[in-house]
């Protein structure tokens, strides 16, 4: 029996998704590490661990024996009320899980980073890439600076010697997304009729299973210190929405909102939700904030180096689609 593997997040949309494709490829001792119980029964070869990645103590009993961490763990939302959370969680968990893996002699760590911190800065024309260079102050938000520092700490820990590999998915589409992070929530939005609107922001998708898949190539192939964006396609949110109807017949928003007129929605939405209702706003300042930036990737490293080959994201969208109907979080609409 091989040694096992740690999952942390493991019960999240990309973790579970990586949980399960690990135990497929035929991982035959997968352990999860994550503070909320799985809302579905786990592979039988997945031990599950209930707890924070805060908890150094419990934190090094998973680890210990374990020959490959994949540290997905993270909080994924645009807005919290208690802002310090993110850095709590994001940031100094991420260098408590490195610290704990260098103790253990794990052979391979990989770190699931973000997209949205490879844009930082306005880009008029081109694709970004993992050369990509930002700073910390070109950050739009809590979440996105928590995530850079978390990578930075990554690096940091690949130049003295630990084993990382740093992977960048984009925004993951497709089923098993019980806690619907942003992605999923815009999609939902968009087909349910909530929004009368749009921003024509620049974005890339990919398939959940290709992002797990990504981990998995980055294990086996990546080098070690480098970055890897697991990407999909670049899509207009125009083109998303059109793709939407021909799959569902909802008809979708045709009205385009301007660019600042969004930033003062975001801003009077988050300033009511940080001060009176202390629940997640409709526009996130730094989702806007995003949106503003052309967010196209080029995914041709992971091609080369990891041999990543997603599915087109129309295949994402179906996958996806289906799963919110078997929930029942799809409203019933005259157009179907």
């Amino acid at each position: 029996m091989s040694a096992p593997i740690l999952v942390t997040g493991g019960c999240g949309f990309v973790g579970r998704m990586l949980v399960e494709e690990l135990c497929r490829q035929g991982s035959d001792r997968v352990r999860v590490l994550d503070l909320r119980a799985p809302t579905s029964e786990l592979p039988s070869q997945v031990d599950f661990i209930a707890g924070s990645i805060l908890d150094e103590t419990l934190l090094r009993r998973a680890i210990q024996g374990c020959r490959q961490v994949y540290h997905v763990a993270a909080i994924p939302d645009l807005w919290l009320a208690d802002k310090k959370q993110f850095h709590q969680v994001n940031t100094i968990g991420t260098q408590k899980v490195l610290t704990a893996a260098a103790h253990a002699n794990v052979q391979k760590l990989v770190y699931t980073s973000t997209e949205s911190i490879v844009v930082g800065v306005s880009r008029r024309s081109g694709q970004a890439d993992e050369a990509t260079s930002v700073r910390l102050q070109d950050m739009p938000g809590p979440y996105c600076r928590s995530k850079f520092l978390a990578e930075q700490a990554a690096r940091k820990a690949a130049d003295e010697g630990l084993p990382v590999v740093i992977v960048n998915p984009t925004l993951p589409i497709g089923p098993g997304d019980d806690r619907l992070t942003p992605p999923s929530r815009m999609l939902l939005g968009y087909l349910n009729g909530d929004y009368g609107a749009y921003l024509n922001s620049a974005f890339n998708l990919i398939h959940v299973r290709d992002v797990a898949r990504g981990h998995i190539l980055a294990a086996e192939h990546g080098r070690v210190g480098e970055r890897y964006m697991l990407a999909g396609e670049n899509l207009y949110l125009r083109e998303l929405l059109a793709m939407l109807q021909q799959l569902t017949g909802r008809i979708m928003p045709r009205a385009r909102v301007p660019w600042l007129l969004a930033y003062g929605f975001a801003a009077v939405s988050e300033w009511i939700a940080d001060h009176i209702t202390h629940q997640p706003p409709t526009a996130p300042l730094t989702g806007v904030r995003l949106a503003r930036r052309p967010m196209f990737f080029d995914n041709q490293k992971a091609r080369r180096e990891l041999g990543l080959e997603p599915v087109p994201i129309r295949t994402a969208l179906e996958d996806a689609i289906a799963d919110f109907e078997r929930r029942g979080l799809l409203a019933v609409s005259d157009t179907l």
